[in-house]
Parts: structure tokens; C-alpha cells; sequence
């Protein structure tokens, strides 16, 4: 068995692995990458292997930064299997379609400014139509079932608990009568999510793929992280503001209609302060402002027999957590635009999750000046998002080409994240009845993979690689074997490195813009030594630039 890692390493988004096996070569997920100019400009680059050699796919659960370029995989000639969860299939309906309605819109802004440099137009990189005709391929399969593809290929899914359908998959292959088993863990779930139950635990695996978003980080327990969304919330009400929340459409929003449901069993009723905190919270409106965060939760809705059974027994009852008093779907753009037109106290939860796309784009726009509301941050945020940073202290963002002061209240709560934290990373490594012979980690930052390989070597007898993009290993004997490149990936590489230089440019026409403007601010202040001294500097720069394009 040979795996080639061309997705999510030292990165936590883009999920992609090519594996070959048994006479077969399949894909473990297909995912779009997401925040940093570079890496998101490689989502139309060609695949890092030949598309019309893969026989099948495997996916682990329906998030874009795993499935988001199954449409141009489908566009460019694809029609094995793509084999995910009943959940995930549902999912990817809407899902899917969805990213490719915001490539249409991204591309038609982009265009209109290549039109005014009279540039020639650029295709999305695949359509909303083009996301439907995907569907077709998609063949769900429950969790537990071993699925046999063939004779010496067998896979299982397991539930990862980080989102519905979200899935552990373990294979098995033969190959000159040894078997070899891969698990991929996909993203692992926090233990104590709400509605989902906790990830499966496995009990053995020659090699482990594993995720490694929080390999540094601890997450705030159910308890405080409840106390704390009541205390956020209700202090924000107080003084007249709203509170926007940045979520993801599918998982962390219905998690946050759940707590709000339940906030009342986990705090007691006997508090009158608690009391107080929530029949303010009860008393105003709590709005979903995303179309595809609606059509989740009626997807959730469908699939109930996936939540914890404490949950369907309370469902079974009549009461269904996803749904309350006070709470409103919003559907179209002018009911979301009708939202910041009305100053009351509100709670929002609006898409995206990391704010660099959707509607959750107006809401920052009309809240962020405002100092008696709150941005309530609940996920992960990538590098290079807006999401990122905010939650970093910028004073200052740009949002439709406007620049913004961040005066509102910026809070997170990471207890709410689908992701497992260190902890629970380490005790899913420690959960195996016979350890893995190695494990790799993936779908994480640097520090936070970096942290977690020394805590699994010193913890365990387990030996860790954090593999680069492009990297093959052979899983033979105790210690895989790193081949050399393809000639796919080397392209691949190369055309990363043109994309980095893009972005530092990019990174640089910011810098200058920044400079100006601090020139204009102390126009008055300057002196004259001053200004010669910034001329001469100036000059410079220009002439560096200037042998640069010779």
C-alpha cells in the first residue's frame, strides 16, 4: 500500500490523499482549500494525478475543505464511486451546489474587474449545475458495514462524531497474501459535542492518518463553555447590542440552537441571576441568516437516529432541540438585509464560519464599528481568513473594499469546536488495543502538529512523520518508506511557488497602500529631512522593482 499526501499537510484545509492498493488506486476525500490567497488559488490548478486512473473514492464526511472539488474531479472525466455516510450524501446535496453558486458569484466579481483591465473572463471553477451532476456518483453506505470493493479491497465507517456522517474509515488490503490496514480519521470530534455522539474508537491499524487541528490547544469544558455563552450573550443584550455569530452552516449552528435550547438543563432553574440571563436570551429574536445553515438543519432533522439517544428520546417526546420559541429562518437576501436595518437586541448566526464569504460579510460590516455588540467566534478559524483575523486583534479590516474599525466585542469559545482537542487526540492514539506502527499527522498548523508529534513519541511507542504536500510513503514493514516525486507532483510544486509569489505581491500592494496612507496622516508633521530620507527610500524601492520585471 502507497499513500501520497496531497492535501492538508502542514495546512489544515484541502484534504486529499491518493492510495494504491491491491491493483487499485482510490482517493480518501477530495477537498477545497480554503483562507490563504495561494492555497486558494490551487483549487483550479490540474489534480496531482491522473484523474481517469482512479477507480473509486472514499469520503469522510460532507465539510468543502473534504469534498469541496469533487465537482471538478466529476467535470474532468470521474465516474467511479464515491462512497460517504447516508448523512453525507444528504449533505453534499446542498452543500455542494452551494459552493458552486459562490464560485459563480467570486468568479462574476472578479471578472467585472478583469473586464475594466481588459482582461479576457475566467470560468468558475465548476457551477451549482455542475455540483448537482456530481450527485449521481455518490453510493451511501451505513456505519459498521464492512463494504467490500472487490476481492482484496474492504472498508468500514465508523462515526467520527465532528459532524453528521462524519466518519473514521478503516481499510483493508491484500496484497501477495498480506493484508495491510490504513485508518484515516478524517476530523475527529470534540467528546463532548452536543446532539452527536463521541468519535468510535478503534481498536486496531498498521498505519494511522490522523487529523491535528488543536494537536496544541485544550478546549473549555461543556459546563464552562455554556456559562460562558450565557454570561457573552446576555451582557451584550444588556447594554443594547447583538451578538453575531460567525458558524458554520452545518454542524456548529444546530450545535448553537441546541445549547440555547438546553442552556436551562445545564445551568439549574434555582439561580435567579441564571434566571434573569435567560429570559433575556428567551425574550429576543435568534435569527439563522443562512439559506444553506436552514436546509442543514431540516437535513438533521431527517437523519435523527445519528444523535445521542438521551436526544431521540426527547424528540420522540415532542420536543425537538432545533427548534423554539423565538427562533427565525431567514431565506432571502432582502430578509437578511432587513436584519441590519433593525437596531434591536438580536442574536444572528450567520455563514460563513471563517467570514470570508455569505451574508455573515453584511453583518460584520453594520457590527463591527459598534461597541455595545459582540462577535461570538465558535470554530476554527484558517490563516489568512477574516475570521482569523479578527479573533487575532486586528483594529482594522477590509469588508466589500471598505475598511471597518473593529470596535465591538470579540469573544471565542473554542469549547465549541467539532475538532478534538490535544486531549482527546491523544486518548483516540492511546485507545488502540494494538497501536498503529506509525502514524501520520495531517489537517493541521505547524506548531500545533509539531506539539502533538513529540506528545504521541514521548506518551507512546508509537513513531510519528508530519508529511509534506507531494510526499508518497510505501507502508511496508514497521517504518513506511518515502519515495521520490512524480513528475504530476513536481509540476504541482512549481506551480505552488508561482502562486506564493502572487501572494507576497499581493501582500505587498497592501504594505504600500498602508504606507501611504500613514504618509497623508502626518503630511502636516513631517519634516523636511524627514520627507527626503522617505523619498530616497521610495526611489529604492522602485528600482528594485523596476529589475525585478527586466
Amino acid at each position: 500500500m502507497k499513500i501520497t499526501f496531497l492535501g492538508a499537510t502542514r495546512t489544515v484545509t484541502g484534504s486529499n490523499f491518493l492510495v494504491e492498493a491491491a491493483g487499485k488506486k482510490f482517493l480518501v476525500d477530495c477537498g477545497m482549500y480554503q483562507g490563504k490567497i495561494t492555497e486558494e488559488l490551487e483549487n483550479s490548478d490540474p489534480f496531482a494525478f491522473n484523474v481517469n486512473e482512479i477507480d473509486f473514492m472514499l469520503l469522510t464526511h460532507a465539510h468543502i475543505d473534504h469534498s469541496g472539488r469533487i465537482p471538478k474531479l466529476y467535470n474532468e472525466g470521474f465516474r467511479g464511486k464515491i462512497y460517504a455516510t447516508k448523512a453525507t450524501c444528504d449533505l453534499c446535496e446542498i452543500m455542494l451546489p452551494d459552493s458552486g453558486h459562490i464560485q459563480e458569484i467570486e468568479i462574476g466579481w472578479k471578472n467585472k474587474k478583469r473586464m475594466r483591465e481588459c482582461l479576457d473572463p475566467l470560468p468558475p471553477l465548476y457551477t451549482a449545475e455542475e455540483a448537482y451532476k456530481c450527485l449521481e456518483i455518490f453510493s451511501p453506505v451505513q456505519y459498521d458495514d464492512i463494504v467490500e470493493i472487490d476481492d482484496n479491497i474492504s472498508v468500514r465507517f465508523n462515526d467520527a462524531g465532528h459532524m453528521l456522517g462524519s466518519s473514521i474509515i478503516e481499510i483493508w488490503a491484500t496484497e501477495n497474501g498480506k493484508t495491510t490496514k490504513a485508518v484515516f480519521t478524517g476530523d475527529l470530534g470534540n467528546n463532548d459535542l452536543p446532539l452527536l455522539d463521541s468519535p468510535t474508537m478503534i481498536s486496531n491499524a498498521d498505519y494511522l492518518i490522523m487529523e491535528s487541528t488543536y494537536g496544541n490547544r485544550l478546549h473549555v469544558k461543556n459546563d464552562e463553555k455554556a456559562k460562558m455563552f450565557l454570561d457573552i450573550v446576555s451582557e451584550t443584550l444588556d447594554n443594547g447590542g447583538r451578538v453575531i455569530i460567525p458558524s458554520f452552516a452545518v454542524g456548529r449552528t444546530q450545535e448553537i440552537l441546541y445549547e440555547l435550547d438546553k442552556l436551562k438543563d445545564d445551568l439549574g432553574k434555582n439561580d435567579p441571576e441564571f434566571a434573569r440571563k435567560y429570559e433575556k436570551i428567551m425574550n429576543v429574536p435568534v435569527y439563522v441568516d443562512s439559506p444553506l445553515a436552514i436546509s442543514a438543519t431540516e437535513v438533521f432533522k431527517k437523519n435523527t437516529e445519528l444523535f445521542e439517544d438521551e436526544i431521540q428520546e426527547k424528540i420522540k417526546r415532542g420536543d425537538n432541540p432545533l427548534e423554539f420559541a423565538g427562533l427565525q429562518f431567514t431565506q432571502t437576501a432582502d430578509e437578511s438585509k432587513a436584519l441590519n436595518e433593525d437596531f434591536r437586541p438580536s442574536i444572528i448566526l450567520s455563514a460563513s464560519g471563517m467570514c470570508d464569504v455569505g451574508r455573515i460579510k453584511h453583518h460584520l460590516k453594520h457590527n463591527l464599528w459598534n461597541p455595545n455588540s459582540t462577535i461570538l467566534f465558535v470554530g476554527y478559524q484558517a490563516p489568512g481568513t477574516l475570521g482569523r483575523s479578527i479573533v487575532e486583534g486586528a483594529e482594522k479590516v477590509k469588508i466589500f473594499g471598505e475598511e471597518i474599525a473593529v470596535n465591538a466585542r470579540i469573544e471565542y469559545i473554542e469549547g465549541y469546536s467539532g475538532h478534538a482537542d490535544q486531549t482527546w487526540l491523544l486518548n483516540f492514539v492511546y485507545s488502540f488495543t494494538n497501536p498503529p506502527k506509525h502514524i501520520f499527522l495531517v489537517h493541521g498548523e505547524p506548531t500545533g502538529q509539531d506539539v502533538l508529534k513529540q506528545k504521541i513519541e514521548e506518551t507512546s511507542e508509537c513513531s510519528v512523520t508530519i508529511p509534506e504536500f507531494g510526499e508518497t510513503y510505501d507502508l511496508v514493514g514497521n517504518e513506511p518508506v518515502l519515495l521520490s516525486e512524480t513528475k504530476e507532483v513536481r509540476e504541482y510544486k512549481k506551480e505552488f511557488k508561482r502562486l506564493d509569489l502572487i501572494e507576497r505581491i499581493e501582500s505587498l500592494k497592501e504594505d504600500i497602500s498602508d504606507f501611504e496612507n500613514v504618509i497623508m496622516m502626518k503630511k502636516i508633521e513631517t519634516k523636511d529631512g524627514d520627507l527626503k530620507s522617505l523619498e530616497d527610500r521610495v526611489k529604492e524601492i522602485q528600482k528594485q522593482i523596476q529589475n525585478l520585471i527586466k
